[in-house]
C-alpha cells in the first residue's frame, strides 16, 4: 500500500476518445444550425429548452439566515483578495528620447461563468467565477448554469452575475462561443465542468477564451509523526467527496505514521479497499530533500502542509499551498478568500489558479517621434531578416524625417533674414 518517491506515478487521465467525437460532431452541429440545436441538445440531455432567469437581489432570497450570514462572508472574502490581486495592475506610461509607451490595462466585455449543476448547488463556483470578473471590470458577466436552486441564484446575484442562462453541458459552452437568443457570443469562459464541457471548451479555445482544461481534483497531503491523523483522515475523505477519478496523495518520511493512517481508514472506511485502490496513494520519502523533491516533480493542484519538523521553503510548484492543520482545503473551497480554481494533473509547473489576471487584458500603446536612430537600427534587422518591405517602411520614414528637417531649417532661415521696419 505505501510506496516510494521514485515508484510513484500520476495516474493516467481517463481519456474517452467517443466523448471527443461526440462533442467534436456537436460544435459543428450548432455551428451551422444555432439556437434551434442548441435547444434540441438541452431537451435530449437535460429534458428542458434553455430559460433566461431574472435575477433579483440577494437579499430578496428566502434563504436561511445563519446560511445567508455564511454566503455573504465568503463573498466579502473572496471579494477582497480581487481586489488584493487587482492593486497589482495598473496603467502606467514612461518616455524617453524617442517617444511615449503605455501599458493599458483592460477588462473582458464578455464572459460567460459556467456553474455546474450536480446533486448541490454549487455557491462556491459561482461566487469564484464571478467575483473576480466583476472586480477586473468586465462589463456583461453572464452565469451559465442547468440549476435554478434558490441558493444558486442568490449567489449568482451576490457575486455580480449580469444575467442567468439555466443551460448545462457542453451545449451551455457552444452557447457562449457561439452566441444563443439575442446575447451575443462572449469573449471568455470560465468555470468546472464534467468532460463534456471540459472537452468543449478544449475544442472551442480557438473561438473564445478559456481559462483552463481541469482534470480530476486532487490534493497532497504531507505529514510527520506530530501530525493529528484524525484530521487528515477527513481531509483525505472530503478529498474523495469531489468525485471517484479524484485524488488524496500522502506523502511523509515516517512510515509508521503513514500505516496509521492506513489502519484509520480501514477502521473507518464501509469500502476502504476500493478506495485506497482508486483514490487514495501513500508515498514514503526517504528524507526530507526527496519529500521536497517530490512534492514539486508531483505539482498538485492543493498542497496541504502538515509536517512541522520539515521546512516548506524548497517548494516551487502547487496550485494553492496550505499550511499548518488549521488551514484544510475544504476551507479554502469556500471562503478563506484565494479562488479555488486551480491546475490540475502537473500544470502547476507553468499555469496558475483562476484570478483577476484571467479577466484583464495588457495593451500597449507608442508614439515614437521622428527618431533617426531607431529607424536605421530597425532597418538593419529588418534587411538581416531578409524582409524587403519592413525595410523599405523604415528607410521611408528616416528620409521623410531628415526631409522634413531641412524644410524646417529653411523655413527659420527665411524667416530669420526678414528685416522689420518700424515706422
Amino acid at each position: 500500500m505505501i510506496i516510494s518517491t521514485q515508484n510513484w506515478k500520476r495516474k493516467p487521465l481517463d481519456y474517452s476518445f467517443k466523448t471527443s467525437k461526440d462533442v467534436e460532431k456537436m460544435i459543428l452541429d450548432i455551428s451551422q444550425r444555432g439556437d434551434l440545436a442548441i435547444n434540441e441538445y438541452s431537451l435530449a440531455f437535460d429534458n428542458f429548452l434553455p430559460k433566461w432567469i431574472q435575477l433579483k437581489p440577494f437579499e430578496e432570497y428566502p434563504l436561511e439566515k445563519k446560511l445567508k450570514e455564511a454566503i455573504l462572508l465568503a463573498a466579502s472574502r473572496i471579494r477582497r483578495f480581487a481586489e488584493f490581486q487587482m492593486e497589482s495592475f495598473s496603467s502606467r506610461s514612461f518616455s524617453d528620447e524617442h517617444g511615449q509607451y503605455s501599458q493599458i490595462i483592460a477588462p473582458i466585455d464578455r464572459i460567460a461563468a459556467y456553474i455546474p449543476g450536480g446533486k448541490a448547488p454549487l455557491i462556491s463556483s459561482a461566487l469564484m467565477t464571478l467575483i473576480p470578473s466583476q472586480v477586473a471590470g468586465c462589463s456583461e458577466r453572464i452565469a451559465f448554469s442547468p440549476s435554478t436552486n434558490e441558493v444558486l441564484l442568490a449567489a449568482a446575484s451576490l457575486a455580480g452575475a449580469t444575467q442567468f442562462l439555466q443551460i448545462g453541458g457542453a451545449q451551455a459552452i457552444c452557447a457562449a462561443a457561439f452566441g444563443y437568443d439575442l446575447m451575443p457570443s462572449c469573449d471568455l469562459i470560465v468555470g468546472p465542468g464534467n468532460r463534456y464541457v471540459s472537452e468543449a471548451k478544449f475544442q472551442l479555445q480557438n473561438r473564445i477564451k478559456i481559462d483552463s482544461i481541469a482534470g480530476p481534483s486532487e490534493i497532497l497531503i504531507v505529514i510527520d509523526q506530530n501530525t493529528q491523523i484524525d484530521l487528515i483522515l477527513e481531509d483525505i475523505l472530503a478529498q474523495c467527496e469531489h468525485g471517484e477519478d479524484s485524488c488524496a496523495v500522502v506523502v511523509s518520511c515516517h512510515k509508521l505514521i503513514l500505516e496509521t493512517l492506513i489502519q484509520k481508514i480501514v477502521a473507518t472506511h464501509s469500502d476502504p479497499k476500493n478506495l485506497i485502490e482508486k483514490q487514495i496513494q501513500f508515498i514514503y520519502a526517504e528524507d526530507p530533500l526527496r519529500l521536497i523533491s517530490f512534492c514539486n516533480h508531483y505539482a498538485p493542484e492543493h498542497l496541504q502542509w502538515c509536517a512541522k519538523s520539515i521546512s516548506c521553503e524548497g517548494l516551487k510548484h502547487y496550485g494553492a499551498l496550505f499550511i499548518g492543520e488549521y488551514s484544510p482545503v475544504a476551507l479554502g473551497d469556500y471562503l478563506s478568500g484565494p479562488n479555488h480554481t486551480l491546475p490540475t494533473l502537473g500544470k502547476a509547473k507553468y499555469s496558475s489558479g483562476l484570478s483577476v489576471c484571467d479577466f484583464i487584458r495588457f495593451q500597449t500603446k507608442q508614439e515614437i517621434n521622428s527618431s533617426t536612430t531607431l529607424f536605421r537600427s530597425a532597418r538593419m534587422i529588418a534587411q538581416a531578416e531578409g524582409l524587403e518591405h519592413h525595410a523599405k517602411s523604415l528607410e521611408m520614414r528616416e528620409k521623410f524625417r531628415i526631409q522634413n528637417k531641412i524644410n524646417l531649417n529653411k523655413t527659420f532661415k527665411k524667416e530669420s533674414n526678414i528685416v522689420k521696419i518700424t515706422i
